[in-house]
């Protein structure tokens, strides 16, 4: 391994600082020295950068300052053994062993696998104390190549003594571990997990989301853990993956120094019903071009790329949506027309008169409310904006990982053409709308990957996902959606909001109906998500007038999608004895979930029953979603469940479609758990009732 390190890269028993800053710039100029770096005041600098973000010195008198950087062209071990020892942030104390860790921006996975061994050797007292008791450079340069060059051993279950009975189910664990450059910290926490799980006699498997690439758990060993460790200092990519697991979760380095404390936690945390669990969809699930499962389907694969998209995109959705809510509050709905007027001419110095703007509606005829509301209104309007950019931008991130995000951020504004092209007559480019972020979000994320696997000099690497990716990426892909795809996408785009302006009667029921069965069937899943997204694009774009299709979509969208937990929360109360009692105890939560809008509050019960409670919850929430549309329900606002009755027209009929839900839901969940075959734990709960 003579092109990883070599004894020129090794100082033995030397001073070189008596800080961690001089320490990394002497070990900088000794990589320099051996002809190893290009650019040494740009290693330096990547050097501090990653610093800057969480100190390196580990537990044992080690320290890893590490980077990717364009200052070298071949990954770079340089190793110091200090007298004295520097302070590197370790809790206990200063390092004596350091290892400057260099990585080119651009290298392969080959060489960044290497480095991955040697990051799981660091935990391991044997390898330090070897490196402490080395005698010359060339000692070091052996016991490293031995590390790096070791096939992994394969891990055995230890046989079971023969007077102890082999167990019918052993207790099981996740992990992810990642950290921000994936190069060290990753490595050494998934393997103090790995050891500190093997003294406890507990199966572990970890998934390392670290710069040599990711092997993603299966979802059977997923489904078989009894929790789930996230030591992370980054997003875990594909996050969803893992609803509902018990969950601990910490810092990438916590594992280095209480992995054993960890993994009792996460036994303890398995067992107890109220224990913190991993949402489901929630605003970290996104996914990187590594986050698919080997061997995923299609299927499968299609889903986790529109998921990624949709959970990036709901924050932008939410938060935009409820500030336009606000504002209509605060300034009445009129607010749409002066905002710009007030937010220029007006302070809050000098506020507004809402008699001479005409603006009837402002709350309490206030000025002030009037100010503020137009600045909540040009707020929301901004954040909504950028949902569909965000939708198209993540979903080309889930399949091309980050050199995909900024040509699809491009993408979804031709979609939503934010630059607001148009010729002199007025006719507009067309806005293809969330369609046209999902097409244009899947064309930047292909072509982005396939650029990415284009075989490039060694000096072009660093430019590759900087420059030439994104470059390429937009002009294809953008010549893509504008000169092929747009005008038909605008076209279905047309028909479609045609189709909903003419909708009345019984087919604006049927509509709901169907909306209400799409939200109930996977509880945040991608019919969930079509449906949310469907309404959530027609809310940005509604007419001012309350009885707009689209206010009424999102009207029984969002009531359909706060039946399954209400549903089965009220269950839980009225028929406790069809219910286990981890069901019980879920059923608590699962009303401030259904009431804020969460449809993912029901998954538990779904999970352990899902022949007889998804039929129960899709048929209240189908009686929702019709009833609300037959009521001619609106809602302004496209989330915040009974949090936002302020933005809600004909609140009476909204109470009735979402009880007349809930109690159908209820009724039939009931009905379904109060017949077939019985739960063995409530056989076992009413034995000992009678006790």
């Amino acid at each position: 391994m003579s092109d990883l390190i070599n004894a020129a890269l090794v100082r033995l028993d030397t001073a070189l600082g008596s800080d961690k800053d001089a320490v990394i710039r002497a070990l900088a100029r000794v990589v320099a020295d051996a002809g190893r770096a290009t650019d040494v005041d740009q290693l330096v600098e990547d050097v501090f950068a990653r610093e800057a973000k969480s100190a390196t010195g580990l537990p044992g008198g080690i320290a890893i300052p590490h980077c990717r950087t364009s200052g070298v062209d071949e990954p770079t071990l340089a190793f110091a053994r200090l007298r004295p020892a520097v302070d590197f942030g370790a809790k206990d104390g200063p390092a004596d062993l350091v290892f400057l860790i260099a990585a080119p921006a651009g290298g392969d996975n080959t060489h960044l696998q290497l480095l991955t061994k040697l990051a799981r050797a660091l935990v391991k007292p044997a390898f330090t104390d070897a490196l402490r008791a080395a005698a010359t450079p060339d000692e070091v340069v052996a016991l490293v190549s031995d590390v790096v060059d070791a096939e992994p051993a394969p891990k055995q279950a230890a046989a079971p003594a023969a007077a102890t009975p082999v167990p019918t189910a052993k207790r099981s664990l996740v992990a992810v571990t990642a950290c921000p450059t994936g190069i060290a910290h990753t490595y050494m926490a998934a393997e103090a997990l790995e050891a500190a799980a093997e003294r406890a006699g507990v199966d572990i498997a970890v998934e390392t989301q670290g710069s040599a690439g990711s092997t993603p758990l299966s979802p059977d060993t997923i489904a078989a853990a009894s929790a789930v460790i996230f030591a992370v200092d980054v997003g875990v990519r594909d996050r969803g993956r893992f609803a509902g697991k018990p969950l601990v979760s910490s810092s990438v380095k916590r594992p280095m120094d209480q992995g054993d404390a960890m993994i009792a936690e996460a036994l303890r945390l398995a067992d107890d019903p109220t224990a913190p669990r991993v949402e489901g969809g929630g605003a970290d699930s996104g996914s990187g071009a590594g986050a698919g499962t080997a061997g995923e389907s299609w299927g499968g694969r299609t889903r986790r790329v529109l998921m990624t998209g949709v959970s990036y995109m709901i924050p932008f959705v939410a938060a935009g949506g409820l500030l336009i809510a606000l504002s209509f509050l605060l300034g009445g709905y009129e607010i749409v027309g002066p905002y710009g007027d007030i937010a220029v001419d007006n302070t809050i110095f000098d506020l507004p008169d809402p008699q001479a703007l005409g603006l009837d509606h402002a709350l309490f005829g206030s000025g002030l409310a009037v100010y503020i509301g137009a600045l909540f209104f040009i707020i929301g309007k901004t954040a909504f904006m950028l949902f569909i950019p965000a939708l198209a931008g993540y979903i080309a991130y889930a399949i091309a990982d980050r050199p995909g995000i900024a040509p699809g951020f491009v993408m979804g504004g031709l979609a939503a053409n934010l630059f607001n092209v148009q010729s002199g007559g007025g006719v507009a480019l067309p806005a293809t709308g969330f369609l046209g972020a999902i097409i244009g979000g899947v064309l930047a994320g292909v072509i982005a990957h396939w650029v990415a696997g284009w075989k490039v000099p060694t000096w072009m690497r660093g430019l590759m996902p900087v420059l030439i990716i994104p470059l390429f990426t937009s002009v294809v892909a953008g010549l893509l959606m504008i000169m092929v795809f747009g005008k038909p996408i605008g076209w279905l785009m047309n028909q479609l909001n045609d189709g909903l302006n003419s909708l009345n009667g019984s087919s604006a029921i049927l509509l709901g109906v169907i909306l209400g069965l799409m939200m109930a069937f996977d509880m945040g899943g991608p019919l969930n998500k079509v449906a949310y997204s469907f309404a959530a694009a027609g809310v940005g774009g509604a007419a001012l007038a309350s009885d707009a299709p689209q206010l009424k979509i999102m009207a029984a969208v969002m009531l359909a999608g706060m039946v399954p937990p209400l549903a089965l929360a009220l269950a839980t109360v009225v028929r406790p004895g069809v219910f286990n009692q981890a069901e019980r105890e879920n059923g608590k939560a699962a009303w401030a979930l259904g009431a804020s809008f969460i449809t993912e509050g029901a998954i538990p019960f779904a999970a352990a029953d899902p022949l007889r409670v998804i039929p129960a919850i899709m048929a209240g929430s189908a009686v929702t979603g019709g009833l609300s549309m037959a009521l001619d329900v609106g809602i302004r606002a496209p989330h915040g469940g009974i949090f936002v009755l302020f933005a809600v027209s004909n609140i009476i009929g909204y109470l009735i479609a979402l009880v007349a839900g809930t109690l159908v839901g209820a009724a039939a969940v009931i009905a379904l758990k109060s017949i077939g075959a019985k739960d063995p734990e409530l056989v076992e709960d009413r034995e000992l009732a009678t006790v």
